[in-house]
């Protein structure tokens, strides 16, 4: 069981060993990672790295998910402006 206090949203990149990472709950987080497996160690020491920074700061903690989700996809791909 992966131990997450809030959802996780993976994104694929064009590049095999390039994922991103953000979470939905949590304003201001992300992150990237060289596999699903990678984004998820650092996303879980991340989110807690970030809360930390937040309470010190005295800025508001969005309330943990009861229920957090993990997805995994494929980036959207940017439009390219000429």
């Amino acid at each position: 069981m992966i131990d997450l206090k809030y959802s996780l949203v993976i994104e694929a990149t064009e590049d095999p060993t390039f994922f991103t990472f953000y979470s939905p709950d949590l304003e201001g987080f992300t992150g990237v990672g060289n596999s699903v497996e990678d984004c998820l160690y650092k996303a879980k020491w991340g989110i807690e790295e970030h809360v930390a920074l937040l309470k010190e700061h005295k800025l508001p903690i969005p309330k943990t998910n009861s229920n957090p989700t993990i997805t995994i996809k494929n980036a959207k791909k940017l439009a390219v402006v000429s």
